[in-house]
């Protein structure tokens, strides 16, 4: 059983020390590392090569959206998992396009922790359920970037609807390759292609999209 690594990106000490305890009880989860700050962060990142950034929203220096920003881009293998107090639309917009790819609340994250950094960390996207229940009554128009309104009418190729409900249960590139009995190069070529025609190029905004048209349902 795989190790699933954790850095822990909180700016209060007791916050962090009560992560910790919680992860501990997990045998599969071990935490390596923790940050008091942004910027801290992403060196500890650099440091450690985590498999889950556990991200507070509100960190000093550097807020935890543009964090999570540097992170991906510069460890697009690290999975962001963010942990705020709050549970307006915008912050979860300002994550997710900052390419988190989870987000909890930290009111109800006791129950939620393990499950969503189980989940995070085998690729698939996170939402604490009582976000997920909203975000599934929205409409169109209230989705997270709005680009599911904009790429309505996309009409996707047999082949781009495997591959988008293979990213969205978390199947890695060499997976879905085994899967389709195609060569990582050939799935890289239509993940690209589907990603260019529905204009959405994060791991969690698709599989908002595959929810939304019926492809995976969410996990609740």
């Amino acid at each position: 059983m795989k190790t699933i690594t954790v850095l822990v990106c909180d700016d209060h000490a007791m916050v962090r020390s009560g992560l910790r305890l919680l992860l501990k009880t997990a045998t599969d989860i071990e935490v390596i590392g923790e940050a008091e700050n942004g910027h801290q962060s992403v060196r500890e990142t650099r440091r450690l090569s985590p498999d889950v950034v556990l991200m507070d929203l509100s960190m000093p220096l550097l807020n935890g959206v543009e964090a999570a920003r540097q992170i991906v881009k510069e460890f697009p293998s690290a999975k962001v998992l963010i942990l705020s107090a709050y549970n307006d639309d915008q912050y979860i917009q300002h994550a997710v396009n900052a390419g988190a790819v989870g987000y909890l609340v930290k009111e109800t994250a006791g129950n939620d922790l393990l499950r969503a950094v189980h989940e995070v960390a085998a690729g698939n996207a996170f939402f604490s359920p009582v976000i997920a229940r909203r975000l599934l009554r929205q409409s169109d128009e209230m989705l997270l970037d709005g680009c599911l309104a904009r790429t309505r009418a996309a009409t996707l190729s047999n082949r781009q609807s495997e591959v988008l409900q293979l990213i969205a249960e978390g199947y890695s590139t060499k997976q879905m390759g085994d899967v389709l009995s195609l060569s990582t190069k050939t799935v890289e070529k239509h993940r690209q292609g589907l990603m260019a025609k529905l204009d959405i190029h994060n791991v969690a905004t698709l599989t908002r999209y595959a929810v939304s048209n019926g492809v995976v349902e969410l996990k609740l």
